[in-house]
C-alpha cells in the first residue's frame, strides 16, 4: 500500500493550530511559546512529516538548491573545493547538488541544464574551460554562476581562484634556480586558460628571465591522471629535462614514478613541482614540492559570492584572486 503523503495541514490539525505556527516551528521562528512549539515538535515526530522543499519553493519563486558541476569527483583538488562550497552552503541554509560531468563537454551543457531544470538557485562551475556552448547557457538561463577554479579570460562571470601566472613563474624560477636548464611544462590541455595562457605564459616569463630560449619540445599535455603522469615521463626524459612543473598532483604523482621505476632519483637526479597542494602531495613519498593553493578558500569564497549574486547584494568584485604559497619538499634541492 503506497504510503500517504503528509501535509502541513495534517500536522496543525492534529496539533490543534495553524498551518502558520507548524511553518514558524519548522523554520525555526523564535515568535512561537515553547509548549505549543513542542506540542507541535511531538506531532511532527509522530506523524513522521517532512516539509516538501519542492512545494515550498514553488511558493517562495527558490528552492534554496545549488548545482555544483565537477569535472571528476575523484580527484582530490575538485572533491578540497566541493567541501568549502558545502561548508558554506550549509552555514547559508543552502542543498548542494553535485553533478559529475565527466571532462566532457557535451555532458557539461546536459548536466547545467539538468541542474536548471530543477530550479536552482545557483550554479558553482569547477570545469576546466567554459566552452562557447555553455557561456551561451549560461547567459541565457539568468540564473546566476560563479566558477571555483577556473578562469574566465573575459571576465564575464564570477570566479575565485589563485594567480596562475605568478604562481607558476615563481615554482619555474625556483627549478631554474637549483641548476636545472631544461624545465618540462607538463599540464592538462592547453585549450584550457589556466593551462594554455596562465600558466604557460608564467613558465615562458621565469625561462625569459633566466635567458634560457623556450623550447616547444619541453612542454606535454596530458590527462590528469596517474597512468597519464607515468607513461609521459619516457618522453619527457627523452627531451633531456633535469625538472619539471606540472599542473595536476596525480599527474605529478605518475611522473615521479615514471621516474623512480626507471631509476632516476628523486630530486637529486630530477626535480618535480606541482601545481594544486592537494593532499597526495603529502602521501607519497618523496612529498610533492608544490604551489599552496587555498582549495577550501577558494571553494568556500565563491559559495559566498554566490550567495550575495543569489540575493542581488552588493559585491565589490566579482574576479577574485585568492594568496598563494611555495611549499619546498621532497621533490625539489631547493630550500
Amino acid at each position: 500500500m503506497e504510503k500517504q503523503t503528509i501535509t502541513i495541514y495534517d500536522v496543525a490539525r492534529e496539533a490543534n493550530v495553524s498551518m502558520a505556527t507548524v511553518s514558524r516551528v519548522v523554520n525555526g521562528n523564535p515568535n512561537v511559546k515553547p509548549t505549543t512549539r513542542k506540542k507541535v515538535l511531538e506531532v511532527i515526530d509522530r506523524l513522521d512529516y517532512r516539509p516538501n522543499a519542492v512545494a515550498r519553493g514553488l511558493a517562495s519563486k527558490k528552492t534554496t538548491t545549488v548545482g555544483v558541476i565537477i569535472p571528476d569527483v575523484t580527484n582530490l583538488y575538485f572533491s578540497s573545493l566541493a567541501r568549502g562550497i558545502d561548508d558554506i552552503a550549509s552555514m547559508y541554509k543552502y542543498n548542494i547538488i553535485l553533478a559529475n560531468s565527466d571532462q566532457n563537454d557535451p555532458k557539461e551543457v546536459q548536466v547545467l541544464n539538468t541542474l536548471l531544470a530543477k530550479q536552482v538557485d545557483g550554479i558553482i562551475y569547477m570545469g576546466h574551460k567554459i566552452t562557447d556552448e555553455l557561456r551561451a547557457e549560461f547567459s541565457r538561463s539568468k540564473t546566476p554562476v560563479v566558477l571555483a577554479g577556473t578562469v574566465d579570460p573575459d571576465e564575464q562571470v564570477g570566479s575565485v581562484n589563485i594567480d596562475y601566472e605568478s604562481a607558476t613563474e615563481q615554482s619555474v624560477t625556483n627549478l631554474i634556480a637549483a641548476g636545472n636548464e631544461r624545465v618540462a611544462f607538463v599540464s592538462g590541455s592547453r585549450m584550457e586558460p589556466i593551462n594554455g595562457i596562465y600558466r604557460l605564459n608564467g613558465y615562458k616569463a621565469a625561462l625569459e628571465k633566466a635567458h634560457i630560449p623556450f623550447d616547444e619540445s619541453l612542454v606535454f599535455e596530458a590527462d590528469y591522471s596517474f597512468i597519464s603522469g607515468e607513461a609521459i615521463y619516457e618522453k619527457v626524459e627523452e627531451a633531456g629535462a633535469t625538472a619539471a612543473f606540472v599542473g595536476d598532483d596525480e599527474l605529478a604523482v605518475g611522473l615521479m614514478n615514471g621516474a623512480l621505476d626507471r631509476g632516476v632519483q628523486v630530486p637529486e637526479e630530477f626535480e618535480i613541482f606541482t601545481a594544486n597542494n592537494s593532499k597526495l602531495t603529502e602521501m607519497v613519498r618523496p612529498k610533492l614540492s608544490t604551489i599552496t593553493q587555498p582549495l577550501y578558500d577558494i571553494g568556500a569564497v565563491a559559495m559566498r559570492l554566490l550567495t550575495k549574486l543569489m540575493n542581488k547584494e552588493e559585491t565589490d568584485e566579482k574576479t577574485i584572486v585568492l594568496p598563494y604559497n611555495i611549499a619546498n619538499r621532497g621533490t625539489t634541492k631547493g630550500e
